[in-house]
């Protein structure tokens, strides 16, 4: 049963994973839940995609889809009940447009801010002042978020691609230091945040897993 479904390696806490799993989950496609230990990655992943990062959805004919918003975007063509990729505002172009910032600049300030003494190179030895300083770049970007929800969401009133696939990124953001967040003037963006991470979905995506093991049997069978 395995071999006829695609493969999607995963690691839980991962945000890109993250968003390529609420988009399997939303098309309701079947795949089979291979979640890994990035610290030990298992020899399948690294043959499938050489540059060992997740996700990486292998299909049943052996293609290979090792891109997170390529993943969502497969998923959601081939099934798209909420209409993900059909906002009531704007259009998919508009959509990748931001999702391309956040992959770009945000996700640049939001690796500083979390994790300042990766970057020893750059922070000339002053990794709190550092961190500081990639804080208050993300956060005049999530200043412009808290601008679009008016409606609730980012492209009107209802969720759609953009939306979760910036959410995992914005939850790892006030998760680095949560009363800081907590105390931002940003009521629409904490409240769009708080109702995704209490949603019937995202707990879903979020189940814990054993690692994947080869040769032991396969990993959950997900719909």
């Amino acid at each position: 049963m395995s071999g006829a479904l695609p493969v999607l390696y995963s690691f839980r806490r991962c945000p890109y994973a993250m968003r390529a799993r609420l988009a399997l989950a939303m098309s309701g496609e079947p795949y089979e839940l291979r979640e890994v230990v990035l610290r030990d990655k298992p020899a399948e992943l690294l043959a499938a995609s050489p540059k060992g990062t997740v996700p990486v959805l292998v299909l049943p004919g052996g293609e290979v889809i090792e891109e997170s918003l390529d993943v969502m975007l497969w998923a959601l063509r081939r099934k798209d009940p909420e209409g993900w990729l059909s906002p009531p505002k704007g259009a998919l172009d508009d959509m990748l447009a931001l999702v391309a910032g956040n992959d770009g600049e945000f996700k640049r300030s939001l690796d500083r801010y979390k994790y300042p003494h990766r970057y020893p190179e750059e922070s000339a030895g002053d990794a709190q002042a550092f961190a500081l300083s990639h804080r208050a770049q993300g956060a005049a970007r999530l200043a412009r978020l808290d601008g679009m929800l008016d409606e609730g969401w980012l492209f009107g009133a209802r969720a759609s691609l953009a939306d979760m696939a910036l959410l995992p990124f914005v939850r790892q953001f006030a998760h680095t230091d949560a009363a800081w967040f907590a105390a931002q003037p940003w009521p629409k963006l904490q409240a769009w945040l708080a109702g995704f991470e209490a949603g019937a979905r995202f707990q879903a995506v979020m189940e814990k897993h054993a690692p994947w093991q080869p040769g032991k049997r396969p990993g959950p069978m997900l719909l």
